[in-house]
């Protein structure tokens, strides 16, 4: 379907109260799923990320880089292990993981931002003291539960024009070590020490849908008093669950909405955030 000038005109108006609105306002993102995979989503995810900064919103990315670790783990002929849905990390594997996820990872997306006219400057938990943190439990290995957060190194670096891009290796503070952080849980820890306006989660599905098999059916806003009846229910159930539980966290604890996104559909952060009818599910 063809647009009119009109038509094109009323797009850019419509997003001019959203972009007064969160003007000089913190928006973490967590980038993984699908939108990492294919370029085509990948190219369309750092342009939202771009044009999000040239107008004044401060964007921080968090990213995980799952099938780029099993990618490198089947190189070296080893297998990959998951335990209640957390990868199972051995040192041979935290080895792997923080080469992977502060290396390549990190590098190529930061150097895509920049590519892209960006401005963009990659970190690592481990930088700073960014995210301090102790084992999870014996049974995940070298996974860590997040203890504390020092945001002063990414604020630093949003202070200075840049767009902070985040791999989440965190610093034991239980021992000589490093440890796997889920990249969800992440985002919402730093989203809260950052003070930010909102947290964006990418994921593979649209995001809460009353009828798994009918996206159709997908839920635009969750209170927070509404999570407990969605799970006892079963509409919120598998790997949903943790996904809601870090957004209720970040609501919980001073971030302004959380939303879930469908990654796979292009340019889902500017539509959710510059326009009027949104695209995923909303928690307040």
């Amino acid at each position: 379907m063809a647009f009119s000038h009109i038509d094109r005109a009323q797009i850019l108006v419509e997003a001019l109260p959203y972009i007064q609105k969160y003007h000089g306002k913190t928006v973490v993102i967590k980038y993984g799923g699908n939108a990492m995979i294919s370029d085509d989503l990948r190219h369309a995810v750092m342009s939202d990320i771009v044009l999000l900064s040239l107008v004044g919103i401060h964007v921080v990315v968090v990213h995980g880089g799952g099938p780029e670790i099993n990618e490198m783990l089947s190189k070296v002929n080893k297998q990959s292990k998951f335990v209640d849905g957390l990868r199972y990390t051995d040192e041979e594997t935290m080895d792997i993981v923080q080469q992977v996820l502060c290396g390549r990872v990190n590098k190529n997306l930061v150097a895509t931002l920049n590519r892209m006219g960006g401005k963009a400057l990659g970190l690592c938990g481990l930088d700073g003291g960014l995210l301090q943190a102790v084992k999870k439990d014996a049974r995940y290995g070298l996974v860590g539960e997040i203890k504390a957060v020092n945001p002063a190194p990414v604020q630093d670096v949003l202070d200075r024009g840049y767009i902070p891009v985040i791999s989440t290796v965190a610093m034991g503070v239980d021992g000589e070590t490093s440890y796997n952080i889920n990249a969800d849980t992440a985002a919402a820890k730093l989203a809260v020490a950052l003070g930010a306006e909102k947290l964006i989660l990418l994921t593979d599905v649209r995001g809460i849908l009353r009828d798994p098999s009918d996206e159709d059916t997908l839920i635009h806003v969750v209170r927070m008093s509404e999570v407990p009846m969605l799970i006892k229910d079963g509409i919120i159930k598998g790997g949903m669950i943790p996904k809601l539980e870090c957004c209720v966290e970040a609501v919980r604890s001073g971030v302004s909405r959380a939303h879930i996104l469908d990654g796979r559909v292009p340019h889902s952060i500017l539509i959710e955030i510059l326009s009027d009818q949104g695209i995923g599910t909303m928690l307040l």
